[in-house]
């Protein structure tokens, strides 16, 4: 008797094997499945079956549980495509008053999947310790957030992850610069005084404010809540706007904004009195009065 075929049978598809003459071995060139084998079984291995046929019609089938050949037969398969990383929040150029931020990812290996053993979530080179971050399995992969247990200091932040997938492929660095923000701008106004008098309608707001982490700052006024229009700040923080009074009573608020919508505001009263006083009436007793005697001089006036 002779061997008639020799056949392998992998991910459900039959492969003959030829006989190579200077060998005497049966072989077979065969294109590997087109997806990882981590996820066809608890072995992370695709099963392969071989058959042997003789001119008899008698045959041997081994495989992966064969005890002699068993393990000869587990095709291990790898893919090689990176998987991917998107940080979703904070977003880089960001500028945020939190100190605490949330950050959220969404990490996506459509093949092999994501080890989540392998995730590196950094803030300014510091690691966050895995147990801290949040695994939430979704299609495609893991969606992650993470929230600092130490608060952020104010400025410049660098948020970085990266993670690899079940056959090692590591992903690329992915970064998120941001921008921390807790204190509003500083805000002086030096014109005018709070509960000015004054017999002259037109007025000189002016003043300076400067912030050191999110400049630059807009300043607005607004006279009795109408916004009077657009103010010029200076490199150096100084503003000035001229504003028109309404007789009587006037509430000036200045509110100075920086570019992480952090706002102060100082507000001054300031009265408009351009009437002169009236009088009512005068009088002196006694009058006429005698040489080196004292009278009194009486007015009545009002404003």
């Amino acid at each position: 008797m002779s061997i008639a075929q020799v056949q392998a049978l992998i991910n459900g598809q039959t492969y003959n094997l030829m006989l190579n003459g200077s060998t005497g071995k049966y072989e077979a060139t065969i294109t590997a499945p087109s997806t990882s084998s981590y996820n066809n079984n608890d072995g992370h291995y695709y099963p392969v079956s071989i058959t042997a046929t003789d001119d008899g019609g008698n045959s041997t089938t081994i495989n992966d549980t064969s005890p002699n050949f068993g393990d000869q037969l587990r095709l291990v398969v790898v893919e090689k495509v990176a998987p991917t990383v998107v940080i979703t929040a904070p977003t880089t150029g960001s500028i945020i008053t939190n100190n605490k931020p949330i950050i959220s990812a969404q990490l996506r290996d459509n093949d092999s999947g994501i080890d989540v053993d392998t995730i590196i979530l950094k803030i300014d080179n510091t690691e966050a310790a895995s147990s801290a971050i949040i695994k939430t399995p979704v299609s495609g992969g893991y969606d992650i957030s993470y929230t600092p247990t130490d608060a952020l200091s104010d400025g410049d932040h660098t948020i970085t992850v990266q993670v690899s997938d079940n056959d090692g492929n590591q992903s690329s660095v992915v970064t998120s610069t941001i921008k921390v923000d807790t204190v509003p701008p500083s805000l002086t106004v030096t014109t005018p005084t709070d509960g000015l008098i004054t017999n002259t309608d037109t007025l000189t707001v002016s003043g300076t404010t400067n912030d050191a982490t999110s400049s630059p700052v807009t300043v607005t006024i607004t006279l009795n809540t109408v916004d009077q229009g657009a103010v010029t700040v200076d490199g150096g923080g100084a503003f000035s706007k001229s504003v028109t009074l309404s007789e009587g009573s006037n509430t000036i608020v200045v509110t100075a904004t920086d570019s992480a919508g952090k706002a102060s505001s100082v507000t001054r009263a300031v009265t408009l009195d351009t009437g002169a006083p009236i009088f009512q009436s005068v009088s002196i007793a006694p009058n006429p009065v005698d040489a080196g005697a004292t009278y009194v001089i009486t007015v009545e006036v009002t404003d």
